[in-house]
């Protein structure tokens, strides 16, 4: 059974930082492209970044040059690194196995003074 274990989220200040991470169990990530995306309520669910299996990353214009998505293929992780934070990053955020149905349970970050 695949399964996409997220953690890291959480309650940061504005112009804070935060990391998010997904382990990947059963299946080795080594070949595939993984892509967070994120969901504020009410909201539908956005993409936020991706990450192809040469390591290759794009964004979405909002976060770009603030957040970095990493690749471990040795631990099988992928992460989020998240810079200077803003209240409108605040949502439910999700790992995603591209080209699947295979989804993290998602990870609150909340932003707020």
């Amino acid at each position: 059974q695949v399964q996409l274990v997220e953690s890291g989220g959480g309650l940061v200040q504005p112009g804070g930082s935060l990391n998010i991470s997904c382990q990947v169990s059963t299946v080795s990530i080594r070949i595939y492209a993984f892509s967070y995306y994120r969901q504020a309520p009410g909201q539908t669910r956005d993409f936020v970044a991706r990450i192809s299996r040469g390591g290759t990353a794009n964004y979405a214009d909002s976060v770009k040059g603030r957040f970095t998505i990493s690749r471990d293929n040795a631990k099988n992780t992928i992460a989020l690194q998240m810079i200077n934070l803003k209240p409108e990053d605040t949502g439910v955020y999700y790992c995603h196995w591209d080209g699947t149905d295979y989804w993290g349970q998602g990870t609150q970050v909340t932003v707020s003074s």
